[in-house]
């Protein structure tokens, strides 16, 4: 008995590999046919509603149930492929496995290839060294934390300035910026025994850093000059300074130059000149020394009979200051040379100044500006009566053709004075 069979064949769709589709296939006899798959060059499109389905109808006799088992077998021969899954499995292990190896290698260069610390840097930085830090900078000192490279490349500077200071008469160690560490240093000052003139200009130095000169200064008998211009001790380091000082028997010519001096500083410079009998050369220049400063250093000159040149250019002196120094000039048979460019004196501090040095026999030189021609009438009258003047440098001020020519007049006269400066 025939009969018919109905398959819905998108009721479970099937994904076919080489985009295969059915077809009928006349088997052994006419009245039967079977269901083989067939191979197309084009992309079926697949159907996943189940609302409609192909109905494929076929009869068979006696021998369908194999025919069946046939075309259900054909169905389930190529299940679906893993090839996708094969082939990223195939890339996505070995590019694991190289990622791996490669981290694993760069830990191990990189630990090859750092350096290790030695023995003795380690001591080093266990016990820092003790002592003075060699200083770099203007008033600060190396941390104890510094690499021992630095240290050691400083500490041999310092040890070839200090062969210098030893070995030299004269050494220059201004702009070198050591700051506050110049203990070792100052202490070889007190080793040589020839040197005679030596420059700590413009290093940083702080007041702090002039404790350095402590004793040292008291057992060198030899060094004639000290230059510490340049550096910020300010009014406690010229009192510390001064302190060290006022015993010492060699040092004839001291320079403090732009060392922010007021007249705190000032003050303890004049109790220096009433005690120091070897001092020559005094350098103020480009401070702060007002007024006050002014007449505490006149008071000092009374009593001073070693000075011989006194440079005060650059302060604030002005009328007021020329009055007290002239003063202080009465009182002194030493002073050869006076500076005083640049504190504002005008006419009437340059005849306070004439005044005071029409007695005084010893002054040669006189350098003052700011003087118009009033003040140059008053430089004429003196350098009639006054026969010890031999230098006068009236340079930058504001004398006029008047003033000249009553100065020329006085010339004429004059048989000592040998230099006279008008340049601006």
């Amino acid at each position: 008995m025939a009969f018919t069979s109905t398959l819905p064949l998108y009721a479970h769709p099937k994904i076919l590999p080489n985009t295969q589709r059915l077809r009928f296939e006349p088997l052994a006899s006419d009245y039967a046919r079977r269901l083989v798959p067939i191979t197309t060059s084009f992309i079926t499109r697949r159907c996943y509603s189940r609302s409609k389905g192909l109905m494929v109808t076929a009869a068979y006799g006696a021998e369908g149930g194999a025919r069946r088992r046939v075309y259900r077998q054909s169905q389930s021969k190529q299940p679906l492929s893993i090839a996708p899954v094969k082939q990223i499995a195939s890339f996505l292990v070995p590019a694991g496995v190289f990622v791996a190896a490669t981290f694993v290698l760069w830990k191990l260069v990189e630990k090859l290839l750092s350096p290790k610390p030695s023995r003795s840097s380690s001591v080093e930085n266990k016990s820092p060294s003790q002592g003075v830090k060699w200083s770099f900078a203007p008033g600060t000192n190396l941390l104890s934390g510094f690499a021992a490279k630095i240290d050691r490349e400083s500490k041999q500077t310092f040890n070839e300035f200090s062969k210098e200071l030893r070995a030299f008469s004269s050494v220059d160690m201004s702009g070198r910026n050591f700051g506050d560490g110049l203990f070792s240093l100052a202490e070889s000052l007190g080793y040589n025994q020839i040197v005679e003139e030596v420059s700590f200009a413009a290093n940083g130095i702080t007041a702090t850093g002039i404790k350095a000169f402590d004793g040292v200064l008291q057992a060198n008998i030899v060094l004639k000059t000290l230059n510490l211009s340049g550096n910020p001790i300010g009014d406690d380091g010229v009192k510390s300074l001064c302190d060290i000082l006022v015993n010492n028997a060699t040092i004839q010519k001291l320079q403090l130059n732009s060392v922010d001096l007021g007249d705190e500083g000032a003050k303890a410079i004049a109790e220096l000149l009433k005690k120091n009998s070897t001092l020559r050369v005094l350098e103020l220049n480009n401070n702060m020394i007002d007024y006050s400063g002014y007449t505490r250093l006149a008071g000092a000159l009374c009593e001073n009979n070693t000075i011989r040149n006194l440079h005060q250019n650059g302060n604030y002196g002005g009328a007021l200051g020329a009055n007290a120094l002239a003063k202080g000039l009465e009182g002194n048979k030493s002073l050869r040379e006076l500076h005083l460019h640049g504190n504002s004196i005008g006419d009437e501090g340059v005849r306070s100044l004439l005044q005071g040095l029409s007695s005084h026999k010893g002054a040669r030189d006189l350098y003052m500006n700011d003087i118009g021609d009033e003040g140059a009438e008053k430089i004429a009258a003196s350098l009639k009566e006054n026969g010890t003047i031999t230098t006068i440098d009236l340079g930058g001020n504001n004398i006029r053709a008047k003033g000249f020519g009553v100065i020329s007049e006085a010339l004429k006269d004059n048989t000592v004075i040998t230099n006279v400066r008008l340049s601006s």
